[in-house]
C-alpha cells in the first residue's frame, strides 16, 4: 500500500435470505489512489459499494472511514463525513437546468440544506461556483440548459459536478463510463483523471480499458470475495483473473 488507507473494511458480509453477495471482504483504499472494483456480473461489485455508501447495512463486518468506525451508518451521515456517490443509473431533474443540479448540491452543505423551496436570491450566493464546477466538467455551455435536453455522456458529466460539489474526500463512481461512446469514454476519463487531485477515488468499472488508464490498485471480486489484488499489470497477469474474468489472456472484458 502506497498511502494511509482512508477506507478499510473487515470481515464485510451482506447476506440476501441466506445468499452472501459480500463473503468476507478485507478492503484497504490509500488516500489519494484511484481504486477499482472489477469482477464478473454477480461478482458483489455493487452490493459492496451499497455497503460503503450506507444504502445496505452489512451483515457482518466493519467499515471504517479515515479512523473512525462507519457500519451502519445511514447515507446522510456517511455523505457527510466527505464521501459523495455517483450512481449508475443518472439521478437527475429532467426539467432543472445543469446550473441549477449544481447550485442545491452546493447548498446542500450548508445549514440552509436540501430546501426545493429555496429563492432565487438564495441560489444566487452559488452560482458562480457553479458555473465554475460545469466549466471544470466540461459543461460551461450547458449551464441553462434543462438536463432532459443534455446527451448521455454529458449527463453523466453533470452528475460528476454534483458529487464534486459536495467536497468530497473520498468519491465514489458507479460505472462511470457505462453506455458511452468511445469519445465520450475518453472525455469521461480524461474528467476522473483531473478531478482526482486531492481526493481518494473508488470506482466500479467493467471497461479493463478504463481501468489501465486510471487505477493506482485493483480488486477483483469473484462470488462475493476477493479473488485478486494489485496494479492493474499485476492483476492482468494473474492466473486466476485469467480464467475467472478475463478468459483466456485477453484484457478487454465487458
Amino acid at each position: 500500500m502506497a498511502g494511509t488507507p482512508i477506507l478499510i473494511t473487515r470481515g464485510l458480509v451482506r447476506e440476501f435470505r441466506g445468499f452472501r453477495a459480500v463473503d468476507g471482504v478485507d478492503l484497504d483504499v490509500a488516500e489519494g489512489d484511484v481504486h477499482a472494483l472489477v469482477g464478473p456480473n454477480g461478482a458483489g461489485k455493487t452490493t459492496l459499494f451499497n455497503l460503503l455508501t450506507g444504502f445496505l447495512a452489512p451483515t457482518a463486518g466493519r467499515i471504517e472511514l479515515a479512523g473512525r468506525d462507519v457500519t451502519g451508518l445511514p447515507p446522510e451521515r456517511i455523505a457527510r463525513l466527505g464521501v459523495a456517490r455517483s450512481f449508475q443509473i443518472t439521478t437527475l431533474f429532467p426539467a432543472l437546468s445543469a446550473r441549477a443540479h449544481v447550485e442545491l448540491a452546493l447548498q446542500g452543505r450548508t445549514s440552509l440544506g436540501w430546501r426545493f423551496w429555496r429563492s432565487a436570491k438564495v441560489l444566487d450566493r452559488f452560482r458562480d461556483r457553479a458555473l465554475a464546477l460545469l466549466a471544470d466538467v466540461g459543461l460551461a455551455d450547458a449551464a441553462e440548459r434543462p438536463v432532459a435536453s443534455l446527451a448521455y455522456g454529458r449527463k453523466r458529466a453533470l452528475e460528476l459536478a454534483v458529487a464534486l460539489a459536495l467536497e468530497p474526500a473520498l468519491l465514489l463512481l458507479d460505472e462511470p463510463t457505462a453506455g458511452m461512446g468511445a469519445e465520450d469514454v475518453d472525455r469521461t476519463v480524461e474528467l476522473i483523471a483531473t478531478v482526482r487531485a486531492g481526493r481518494t477515488v473508488v470506482l466500479v468499472e467493467h471497461n479493463m480499458d478504463v481501468v489501465g488508464r486510471l487505477a493506482d490498485r485493483v480488486t477483483v471480486l469473484q462470488a462475493g470475495r476477493i479473488l485478486a489484488e494489485g496494479t492493474y499489470e499485476q492483476v492482468r497477469a494473474d492466473e486466476a483473473v485469467i480464467t475467472a474474468y478475463l478468459g483466456s489472456g485477453t484484457h478487454a472484458a465487458h
